[in-house]
């Protein structure tokens, strides 16, 4: 067994502003405040990080609809009873609101006896065709019991009403899916008001959420993780990893597993890979890793395990089976009078549960064994450890992946899951940096309102770079750079670019050329290969938006990954963190990467590798010899041109041929130009064949 360095792929150090837990005379949150703006819509869109406060934001919203706008009830829809909770009565005119949110008990589904599945859920969808003609106007129920209650009352049934979806990511615009079927069927009807919350707009099969029709009739509100984290008054450094490993993940999770910090330890599902099968055995040898089984608690069930330092470690194990033993762990850490107790529990080990919804402020460490199923569970795994709490200064997401082995008869699902885990972190580096504003380089080009452009200040015939500390943006302008003209086009590239890169990430093909084929141009990555998934997820655009948004998404996750490189190296300089504060580091980074050219334009950007910064950490954290396998393995995959990417890479040899004067050569040295020329080649050869055949 062996295990590579702990290097972190993704690493955000705040600024500690304490900017997320101030509240105005309202008793609301900047992000809360921001929602309540947004009141008098009817489609409501919230895209805000765990622990942001997107359950009283709904509530202020809600009561303001029910006590102004005519609207009659309130459904808060939840994917899971646990989530209930959040959607209690709460007092809010304590804290300077109007009105109190409350939620009488019979009202509240998730608490009542039953399952939320198949005819068992019957009796809890009487309960809301109750509710809808009783005099009390909020109720909370699972995802499930509204699907069924759609199916057996009707849409009709919530004409007047307002119904809020929390975890909005479970809905899909895929007809298979019901939850989403039946919003489709309320946003057409157009009798309803819908408020969609999630703190991970990303579905792991790629499919979209809404459709883009549906979509565009929602008012978006996004209160990124940078604001979020950064507004933060402890938490001073998230790290993101993922760390390979030969043999049983057992015999290396010592390695990663720090006792002394608060920690969720999810292991592998009993079905995958990574898992030995024996899930039980799996907990006691975390046990055992950990020090000396002493007992447990009579009150809570947890282990009480002695480090060998003399202290004693409180594991609440919610991989038990047996139902009385884990319902007295569920029911002791949902207590609330522990909620603020940091020495309550010390590390809790889950399967399928402590995810989604999931609520324990104190977490510093989430340690997950083997790839998980979606990019939106990594996502909610990830908020289980980023909450702000006193004494809370660093927090960390661990990834325990299998390294890839030749001689394993699986090895593609390995590489596969190593993939994947790639895709998540760069994807969480997106989510993690500041939105960008991108304007076209011109000679009319001017500063823009609220933007700090540095010393200097803004350089007319510079390259800039600003930054707007109060909305956690970056302003930067690029040479040639395609404006959206469309009132569609211009709401994705404003509020839609992490959505465009997590496609993009999770184009396995993109991916795995882009990290271990060096014979792939930058370009076929970025032009042809993302250019097809822009098409693909919006083919209602003009060919010219669709240019314009895929050279927004191409510049943010570019200079994401270069100003995350840079910011390293202003670090470095300054002399360590300790010398440089909270995300000045960032700033600088991205004003470097300016510095650094005469002119920021767009083919410079499409010419840069997308993965190139994650293949250089893989290198420093993966096996050499396992390394150079994968690579071999995957450069020997060639990629089939589409008549599609054929006709654009003919376009793009076109513009080539305006400006060199001649058209792409296939026996030239460089490989995008070869690229190019094969576009020619594959679109001349099928457009022969199709005269021939007709």
């Amino acid at each position: 067994m062996t295990i590579n360095p702990v290097i972190p792929a993704v690493s955000l150090r705040t600024g500690q502003t304490g900017q997320s837990a101030r509240t105005n005379e309202l008793g609301m949150r900047p992000m809360q405040e921001a929602v309540y703006e947004k009141r008098g819509e009817q489609y409501l869109l919230i895209k805000s990080p765990p622990a942001s406060g997107k359950s009283r934001a709904l509530m202020f919203v809600a009561l303001d609809k029910l006590a102004h706008q005519g609207v009659k009830k309130a459904l808060i829809v939840v994917p899971e009873r646990s989530i209930g909770g959040s959607f209690m009565s709460e007092p809010l005119t304590k804290f300077g609101f109007w009105a109190d949110w409350i939620v009488q008990p019979k009202w509240n589904l998730c608490n009542a006896p039953g399952s939320d599945e198949g005819q068992v859920a019957r009796s809890k969808v009487k309960a809301v065709g109750e509710f809808l003609k009783s005099e009390d106007q909020t109720l909370v129920c699972t995802h499930a019991t509204f699907r069924f209650a759609a199916e057996e009352l009707g849409i009709a049934a919530f004409d007047g009403c307002l119904v809020a979806v929390d975890e909005f990511h479970h809905v899909s615009a895929d007809p298979k899916n019901r939850l989403g079927y039946y919003l489709n069927q309320l946003i057409a009807r157009g009798e309803t008001h819908i408020i969609a919350m999630t703190g991970s707009y990303f579905r792991g099969d790629a499919v979209a959420v809404l459709s883009p029709e549906d979509e565009g009739k929602f008012e978006t509100v996004t209160y990124t993780y940078y604001q979020q984290l950064n507004g933060y008054q402890y938490l001073k450094e998230l790290d993101l990893g993922y760390y390979f490993y030969t043999g049983s993940y057992l015999d290396a999770i010592d390695r990663v597993l720090d006792g002394k910090r608060k920690t969720i330890v999810h292991i592998p599902n009993v079905n995958s890979r990574e898992s030995t099968t024996q899930k039980h055995k799996e907990v006691e040898h975390i046990l055992s890793v950990l020090g000396d089984w002493e007992g447990e608690d009579e009150e809570t069930g947890f282990h009480l395990v002695r480090r060998t330092d003399g202290r004693v470690l409180r594991i609440a194990d919610l991989v038990e089976d047996e139902p009385v033993r884990r319902n007295k762990v569920v029911a002791a850490l949902k207590d609330p009078a522990q909620k603020n107790n940091r020495d309550h529990v010390d590390i809790i080990i889950a399967l399928g549960m402590a995810k989604e919804g999931f609520d324990w402020i104190w977490c510093e460490q989430a340690l997950t064994v083997g790839y998980r199923s979606s990019l939106t569970e990594i996502i909610q795994i990830i908020g289980r450890a980023t909450r702000d709490a006193p004494g809370k200064t660093r927090a960390e997401f661990i990834n325990l992946i299998a390294e890839p082995d030749a001689s394993q008869e699986k090895v593609t699902d390995a590489v596969n899951d190593m993939l994947k885990a790639i895709a998540a972190s760069l994807l969480m580096e997106q989510v993690l940096t500041p939105r960008f504003e991108f304007t076209p380089k011109t000679a009319e080009s001017a500063p823009l309102d609220g933007y700090d452009y540095g010393e200097e200040g803004y350089k007319p015939n510079g390259t800039n770079v600003g930054f707007n500390e109060q909305t956690g943006q970056f302003h930067m302008e690029i040479k040639g750079l395609v404006s959206p003209k469309s009132p569609e086009a211009q709401r994705i590239c404003r509020e839609d670019l992490n959505e465009v890169v997590a496609s993009f990430v999770q184009d396995k093909p993109s991916l795995e050329h882009g990290l271990f084929d060096e014979e792939t141009a930058p370009q076929e990555l970025t032009q042809v290969r993302l250019g097809k998934i822009i098409r693909d997820r919006y083919p209602e655009l003009s060919d010219e938006d669709q240019e314009a948004v895929r050279q927004h998404a191409v510049a943010a996750f570019n200079l994401t990954q270069k100003g995350q490189k840079a910011a390293e190296e202003v670090t470095q300089a300054a002399g360590g963190e300790e010398k440089i504060g909270g995300n000045t580091a960032l700033i600088e980074g991205m004003r470097k990467i300016a510095m650094n050219v005469r002119d920021l334009d767009i083919d410079l950007i499409d010419a840069i590798n997308p993965f190139e910064e994650a293949y250089k950490i893989l290198a420093r954290s993966m096996n050499a010899e396992t390394l150079k396998q994968v690579q071999e393995v995957i450069a020997g995959r060639h990629i089939a041109l589409t008549i599609e990417e054929a006709r654009d890479l003919a376009k793009r040899a076109l513009l080539f041929k305006k400006e060199r004067g001649r058209l792409p050569e296939l026996t030239s040295p460089d490989a995008w130009e070869r690229k190019m020329a094969e576009g020619v080649a594959v679109l001349a050869r099928k457009t022969a064949e199709e005269r021939a055949n007709g």
